[in-house]
């Protein structure tokens, strides 16, 4: 996830522009790349995954020189599980719909063998991971800008272990959590 230093992960009307305030870092990059890479399912809450899906095969479709085409690749490439409560069919590439219950299917997931599981958002479903206690591990990528007001993940008190950090030159860092 991407947040801002008072704890927001999108404004009051869901917006990121900010995330990109910092302008790129090659480092950071890699990170996010390693971490995709990293894992072969990508849950996703329903409102987030048509603009998702969109985006990523659009790079890979028609921007084959773009510096996000690697990042693309896998987002296009990974398996993708949109849960909702109301739609049976979303479009997308390796796109499934998961309408049954949330804790059980998530559960169900994790004890199939393959890589890990990444969760891209939006703030409301990984919230309800959060408040379920599904979440093993949390990359939160901290961003040098307050914006005030808007969407948080934590709607509860929830103690982290902090296993790593990592700064990178525009700012950014990148904050590695565990449960306890």
């Amino acid at each position: 996830m991407q947040m801002t230093i008072d704890g927001f992960v999108a404004g009051p009307n869901s917006e990121q522009e900010w995330v990109f305030i910092t302008g790129p870092d090659e480092a950071a990059f890699r990170k996010i790349i390693e971490l995709a890479d990293s894992c072969d399912t990508i849950l996703l809450g329903r409102k987030m995954t048509a603009e998702f899906c969109k985006h990523w095969e659009n790079v890979v479709d028609n921007q084959p020189d773009s510096s996000w085409n690697p990042l693309a690749q896998l987002m296009v490439g990974h398996r993708k599980i949109a849960f909702s409560r109301s739609e049976t069919n979303l479009t997308g590439r390796n796109l499934e719909v998961e309408n049954g219950d949330l804790a059980t299917t998530v559960q169900a997931l994790k004890n199939e063998p393959g890589k890990d599981i990444m969760v891209y958002g939006g703030a409301n479903f990984v919230s309800q991971l959060i408040s379920l206690n599904l979440i093993d591990e949390y990359y939160i990528f901290r961003c040098p800008v307050a914006i005030g007001s808007g969407l948080t993940i934590f709607k509860e008190q929830k103690l982290l272990k902090l296993e790593s950090s990592t700064a990178y030159k525009h700012g950014k860092i990148l904050e590695h959590y565990l449960p306890v």
